[in-house]
């Protein structure tokens, strides 16, 4: 962590504020780790959850890597086609789909997979794989951030499941997926382990009652990162170790096995660097930064913790307690409350770590905030442009102002 603060700090001058930074090394070296620690598992793969960082330029790195991407929408699909992905290497997770994202997704050849029972009709041909998301219901419960199972709109449930491959296998359909998402941002290993075992039970279930063998099964994402100082992060080795434990005693070699994690890959390795623009004192302290909830909504949002270091001033004592706002008109535009830091002064610069999953993925234009640039950390300490900050013209290019020609 301290090597690319000082490499950060060394490059101020060079970055614009706000901006997003991807640590490209870090990136990769947790990717090889992830895929190292179930090599024992025929054709392991991971899915990278394409909402968590939608940039083609980390795709492509990824991809390179061995893994694939678990799509939810068009301009989702078109990503992974622009940087080289088709067939197998594309999982299509359903979601209340238009009718014309499930064609572009059989013209890749992704594996579909399916929301709903109802969803099969709306297939406008019969695939070679499919896959459906499994809702287990009052089974399991899912954790904080998702929430509990009966309540959620994803997955076909207990009694639909054997159905939907009975269904599909009369229509024709040759290979059969598996698939469900109980947690998100999960530190605690043994709920990734009872996934594991609830979906390897189903498996045989499938199997017995519709005649149909499972060839692929998704344990989804859901696997977290320590957003804060005091949580320890998921030991990967030991789960992995579990899993296939069971994998073997249910003897289900070559079944292959996968993950659609986003926010474990590459959560870590993102930062935003903002600009302390002022510091007020009003019934609290509150430190102004150039960038906004429009730039990260987490905390806005969920209350999420995000560490912030104030470069520079990295030795000490954080003796000083602020809130860290930006410029929108909410009052939940805070980065953090109440938090401790040395004494900031204006013109200071603030890293927020831990940005590099659902962090530029999830920002917006309100109050038109433009969107800021993202750059790649290189491996040799230099920093590449990954995309470019949104400017006013791209702002108003899809308006129409009064007097303007009627387009139809």
């Amino acid at each position: 962590m301290s090597d690319i603060i000082r490499t950060i700090e060394q490059n101020l001058g060079k970055l614009p504020t706000p901006c997003y930074i991807y640590d490209k090394a870090a990136i990769l070296q947790n990717a090889r780790a992830f895929k190292a620690a179930f090599s024992w598992a025929p054709g392991f793969r991971d899915y990278y959850a394409v909402k968590a960082c939608p940039n083609p330029t980390i795709m492509k790195l990824l991809l390179d890597e061995g893994f694939g991407f678990d799509c939810a929408s068009l301009p989702e699909l078109k990503l992974a086609e622009a940087v080289g992905a088709r067939g197998r290497q594309i999982m299509f997770s359903s979601n209340d789909t238009p009718d014309e994202e499930f064609t572009k997704a059989l013209e890749l050849g992704a594996v579909i997979n399916l929301d709903d029972i109802t969803f099969i009709d709306h297939l406008p041909s019969i695939p070679d794989t499919i896959c459906f998301r499994y809702n287990p219901g009052a089974e399991r419960t899912g954790n904080a951030i998702i929430g509990n199972p009966v309540e959620a709109k994803y997955g076909v449930t207990k009694d639909q499941v054997v159905e939907c491959y009975r269904i599909m296998k009369a229509r024709g359909t040759k290979h059969f997926a598996l698939h469900t998402m109980v947690a998100s941002n999960e530190l605690d290993g043994d709920y990734i382990v009872e996934t594991a075992r609830m979906l390897f039970s189903l498996c045989d279930r499938i199997k017995k009652e519709a005649g149909v063998t499972i060839e692929l099964v998704d344990l989804g994402g859901g696997i977290g990162i320590p957003y804060r100082p005091d949580q320890k992060r998921m030991d990967i080795k030991k789960v992995s170790e579990e899993i296939k434990e069971l994998y073997d005693n249910a003897s289900l070699a070559p079944l292959q096995i996968a993950f659609e994690c986003g926010r474990y890959i590459t959560g870590p390795y993102g930062y935003l660097l903002s600009k302390v623009l002022h510091v007020t004192h009003k019934y609290k302290d509150y430190v102004g930064l150039d960038s906004s909830m429009a730039d990260l909504m987490r905390p806005g949002m969920y209350g999420a913790y995000h560490g912030i270091t104030v470069l520079g001033k990295e030795q000490l004592p954080s003796d000083h307690t602020y809130d860290v706002t930006g410029s929108l008109c909410e009052n939940n535009d805070k980065f953090a409350v109440d938090r401790k830091l040395p004494e900031v002064r204006e013109g200071d610069h603030l890293l927020i770590h831990d940005a590099g999953a659902h962090g530029h993925s999830m920002g917006f234009n309100y109050n038109g905030k433009l969107r800021h640039a993202e750059y790649l950390l290189e491996e040799d300490g230099s920093f590449r442009l990954i995309r470019r900050a949104q400017t006013y013209d791209d702002y108003v290019e899809t308006l129409r102002f009064p007097g303007a020609p009627v387009e139809v």
